[in-house]
Parts: C-alpha cells; sequence; structure tokens
C-alpha cells in the first residue's frame, strides 16, 4: 500500500498545517547549516590542538549540537525572543539575539563536556578544561567568539524581516543591473 500522497490528495483542512511544517522546516534546516559550520570548525580548530579525540568524534558532536541548538533557536524565534525591539533600530534585536544565543552556547557547551567528561571518568574541572582552557577568561572568550560569529546570521535574519525573503533573495541571487533603479544602472554602467 503507498503511503505517500501527493499534494491535491491532502485534505483541505491540513493544508495550512502542511505548509506550517514545512515553513518551519525550512529554517530549522538553515539554522542547522549555519550552526553546524559553526561547530564543525569549532570541532576542527580542537582536534588539531587536542589530537586524542579525532575528528570524526567532534563532527559528531558538532552535528549533534547544531541540531539541539538550531531546534532551541526555531523555538527561540516562534516565541518571539527579542520582539520587544521591533521599533528599534536593526543593531538592537541583532546584538541581543546574537549574545542571547552566544550564553545558551557556551552553556550548552559545558553541559556537553562536563557530561562527556563524567562518561570517561573525569572530574567536573577536568571536564571543563576542555573549553577555552577551563578558566573564566577563556570560557568568556569563546562566548565573545560564539558572539561575534552569529552576528552576521541574525542581522542577515533581521533584515531579511524587513526587506522579506524574495526580495532578499533577489539581492543576494540576482544581478544587481537587473534590481537596480534606471538612475543606477547608468550609473554601473559607467
Amino acid at each position: 500500500m503507498n503511503s505517500t500522497r501527493s499534494p491535491s490528495q491532502i485534505p483541505p483542512r491540513l493544508i495550512p498545517l502542511v505548509d506550517i511544517a514545512v515553513r518551519e522546516a525550512r529554517k530549522l534546516v538553515v539554522i542547522f547549516l549555519y550552526l553546524w559550520v559553526l561547530f564543525g570548525l569549532f570541532a576542527l580548530h580542537k582536534s588539531i590542538l587536542l589530537p586524542e579525540e579525532g575528528i570524526l568524534y567532534g563532527q559528531g558532536f558538532a552535528i549533534v549540537n547544531a541540531f539541539v541548538l538550531a531546534k532551541v533557536m526555531l523555538v527561540a524565534d516562534n516565541l518571539h525572543v527579542g520582539e520587544n525591539f521591533k521599533t528599534r533600530p536593526l543593531i538592537y534585536p541583532v546584538l541581543f539575539r546574537s549574545a542571547l544565543f552566544a550564553i545558551i552556547l557556551v552553556c550548552f557547551d559545558l553541559i556537553e563536556e562536563v557530561v562527556v567528561g563524567t562518561l570517561r571518568g573525569k572530574t567536573i574541572s577536568e571536564s571543563i578544561d576542555a573549553i577555552g582552557g577551563g578558566t573564566l577568561e577563556g570560557i568568556l572568550s569563546v562566548g565573545v567568539i560564539i558572539f561575534v560569529v552569529l552576528i552576521p546570521f541574525f542581522a542577515f535574519r533581521e533584515m531579511t524581516k524587513v526587506v522579506g525573503n524574495r526580495e532578499m533573495r533577489d539581492l543576494l541571487f540576482v544581478r544587481r543591473t537587473k534590481l537596480a533603479p534606471v538612475a543606477m544602472r547608468s550609473a554601473l554602467s559607467e
């Protein structure tokens, strides 16, 4: 028995739910991919500095962490975290969300290192050494790096909310001469 249905076979009352599910899944994939690149680079860097763990081990955690945090970010987005900055310049929600999620990421990283360290028979303080050397300054520096890396992600997301998905896609992937007003086209051709 074939359980797949074409869109025309979906009951009309479920179409809005399917549309929402597809839209949310796309958001989740975009967030996941950005975080996976971020965590994958951190894992690669860590595997170079601490070769005993290996590259594949770190990449596995990068995938899991990216997925878990992408879900957290999607939920926070649906709960309108940072919406109190709607009327303010875009820099406010960008910096607020970058800082908030940098803190969340560092907390997740601390918890992960403690759990993995405990499973390996390490103490909590030995486990925390894996993050920025285990010092407060090291952990804060990791947080600052994550904060800075999240700024472009949230800047892009906030600009997309203002400009619109289609317009942002056109700005990024369509020749600028096709988008520019007539006066701008003549200036670009000179």
